[in-house]
């Protein structure tokens, strides 16, 4: 039975489990402690609503530089007070050696997502984005490395592939990078490689594409493209395209990353550690094909959107003009199966950004 074939086991009568389901089974059946970092963002409050469901033991660490307490409220509404309580929040910051340390000290498993996203943030302010993501992300190998952890899950991305023209993206072949971001991601995994070889930590970086999904803010200069557009149409404002409308993405739905993450953690076959992987759906969505998306199936609630296009303003600075992933790898050691397309992830998540107050 080869590795990936050991984690689509088949259930007497039942049709076969998905590496996931299976993974999460295991999971459940011997529970472990994490640490999230970056917790109360948008990818990490989603995770650790997976862990809790799973019933597992979490650590969060989170500044609130960009998360925020409501995801934190959200999740505890959604799991109940129960499995709340197997949730211990540190407020720190991940620039701060002895918050990482600290936030480390028995912890089995690490699912580093801290950092300061964004390319237009981080050609804005370059050295606050090198604090976080490059200084705060050596302080959270430090740490984990002195609490004897080892494995580390941590988020890098398809920024990574810089100018290189080849699509789909492989992990083998990445270009120069075009934005300060861009940089501290490559570095991220220069550094991750480096933790493998010398100190013998298993290190697994995701590099994420165009990630959405619920508990994604519409708010804020440096907000993602899909909770905005959702909130102007609903609010009755005009929608910004970058660029021509034809500049292409490989948008992942979250519970694409959350199994990516889960797999990461848990798988045991060595050539599947220190090393990284693409994870998104495969797929390439234009700008204009993604608005007419989300403004069509608004329309049910807003009939008067019919039709309605957006505006065009200039390409931004330090972005790609097409991106689109090979996932070949993370399904062969991994066993990851995107669980849904953009259009499936569209379905899910609109309505809840549609649940939001709108300013």
């Amino acid at each position: 039975m080869n590795r990936i074939e050991s984690l689509t086991i088949e259930s007497v009568g039942a049709t076969p489990m998905t590496a996931f389901e299976t993974v999460r089974q295991r999971v459940a059946a011997a529970p472990r402690r994490w640490l999230v970092t970056g917790v109360a963002g948008f990818i990490g409050s989603n995770l650790l609503e997976l862990l809790l469901q799973c019933g597992q033991t979490v650590i969060g660490l989170d500044n609130f530089s960009t998360g925020s307490r409501q995801n934190l409220e959200d999740v505890r509404r959604s799991v109940g007070s129960e499995r709340w309580a197997q949730f211990t929040f540190i407020e720190g910051d991940i620039a701060v050696p002895g918050d990482c340390a600290k936030a480390c000290a028995g912890v089995d498993t690490v699912l580093h997502q801290a950092a300061l996203g964004s390319v237009p943030r981080s050609i804005a302010d370059p050295q606050a984005t090198n604090r976080s993501n490059i200084d705060g992300f050596l302080n959270m190998l430090v740490a984990a490395r002195s609490a004897k952890l080892k494995r580390f899950v941590y988020a890098s991305s398809g920024a990574v592939y810089g100018d290189h023209p080849g699509l789909p993206k492989v992990e083998e072949a990445i270009g120069r990078p075009l934005s300060p971001y861009a940089v501290t991601k490559c570095v991220n995994e220069l550094y991750a490689e480096v933790f493998g070889k010398t100190y013998g930590m298993e290190c697994v970086g995701l590099r994420y594409f165009n990630v959405f999904g619920r508990r994604q803010s519409p708010e804020g200069p440096y907000a993602a493209v899909i909770p905005i557009w959702v909130a102007n149409l609903l609010g009755g404002k005009a929608c910004m395209v970058n660029g021509d409308g034809q500049t292409s993405r490989d948008f992942c739905y979250i519970d694409n990353v959350l199994q990516a993450n889960l797999l990461a953690a848990t798988i045991d076959h060595p050539e599947a550690v220190n090393t990284v992987y693409n994870i998104a759906v495969g797929e390439r969505t234009t700008l204009l094909d993604l608005y007419r998306m989300i403004r069509d199936r608004l329309q049910g609630a807003r009939p008067d959107l019919r039709g309605v296009e957006p505006h065009f303003g200039p390409f931004r600075p330090g972005d790609v003009r097409h991106s689109q992933a090979d996932i070949m790898k993370a399904k062969r050691l991994l066993g990851y199966a995107p669980s849904h397309t953009v259009a499936q992830g569209l379905d899910a998540a609109i309505p809840w950004y549609g649940s939001r107050p709108r300013a």
